[in-house]
């Protein structure tokens, strides 16, 4: 399957270790995920989305764009396709206006319920969809919904407003395609995996295939000089709404180096505000699963 990377802060990072310079950084992922590569970054508010059908560890592009890249918002992915033919219109990241979206996974049979699903993204919206992915409509029908509750060119979208859209979406997925409670199982079934973002907000969902969250240190590299240097720079933080974190970091794999990395459970959600405050919410997929299926993980409460 594909592979994810997003990364939401306080101030304006480099992300270059994390893309290149690491052990197991996304440039050495490619190899297996060779199918495009997308990055994402947020600068005044707007959102920049550079892709390309080639592979990263052989593209020099994606090595020159890591390099410079220094956002409080990036949003990265590496594409080993499922559903499309190689283009840039079927490479992630997908972008509407100030929202971002990559998904790591597939929707089973989504040829035959492609009609159906896009009968549920608002008019609106349908007339934007380039591509031929599942992903890129799994996107537009989480930006209906969203639009049901909220402006969605407003800069300020509550993330509780967020994760409404994202569960309403979830349902109305899995009620349409069949899902069958593996983790990391064959890649023809279906998982929805993904994170989204519109640069101030960012959220993650665990959808079938690993996700991955990091939101301290074992010791800060700049911590002698960092004005923003607090507690949770250093230290767990519960895993309950309201906490206050400096940075968030979602990928598909644990990335060697100083973050210290814990897994994400299956349905789980987890958004950043505008103001780093953390909420947590679940997804419950056992009330979806087909019914010789029995879940890995079943927790069906709201943290």
């Amino acid at each position: 399957m594909c592979r994810l990377f997003a990364f939401r802060s306080v101030i304006p990072s480099q992300v270059h270790r994390s893309l290149i310079g690491a052990e197991n950084a996304l440039l050495h992922q490619s190899t297996v995920h060779p199918d495009g590569w997308g990055v994402a970054y947020y600068q005044g508010g707007c959102p920049h989305v550079i892709k390309s059908t080639e592979s990263a560890i052989d593209d020099r592009l994606f090595q020159r764009v890591s390099g410079i890249v220094a956002s409080e918002t990036v949003v990265a992915h590496l594409r080993r396709a499922t559903t499309g033919e190689l283009s840039i219109l079927n490479t992630h990241p997908f972008q509407f206006g100030r929202w971002v979206f990559a998904h790591n996974g597939n929707l089973k049979g989504f040829a035959a319920h492609a009609d159906e699903l896009r009968s549920h993204i608002a008019p609106g919206l349908r007339r934007f969809l380039l591509g031929q992915t599942d992903s890129e409509t799994l996107f537009f029908i989480i930006l209906t919904r969203l639009a049901a509750h909220a402006d969605i060119h407003d800069r300020a979208v509550p993330t509780n407003t967020l994760i409404t859209a994202v569960h309403e979406s979830l349902d109305l997925i899995c009620k349409t395609i069949p899902i069958h409670g593996q983790l990391d199982g064959p890649p023809d079934e279906t998982y929805l995996s993904f994170v989204l973002t519109n640069g101030e907000s960012l959220l993650a969902h665990h959808g079938g295939q690993s996700l991955h969250l990091s939101t301290h240190k074992s010791r800060c590299s700049v911590r002698d000089t960092c004005p923003h240097l607090e507690s949770s720079c250093e230290n767990p933080v519960p895993r309950k709404s309201g906490t206050r974190v400096n940075h968030l970091i979602i990928s598909s794999e644990p990335l060697r180096g100083e973050n210290i990395w814990s897994s994400l459970d299956y349905g789980d959600i987890v958004a950043a505000a505008q103001d780093m405050t953390l909420t947590w919410s679940h997804f419950p997929y056992s009330q979806h699963l087909q019914r010789d299926e029995s879940p890995l993980v079943d927790r069906s409460t709201v943290r």
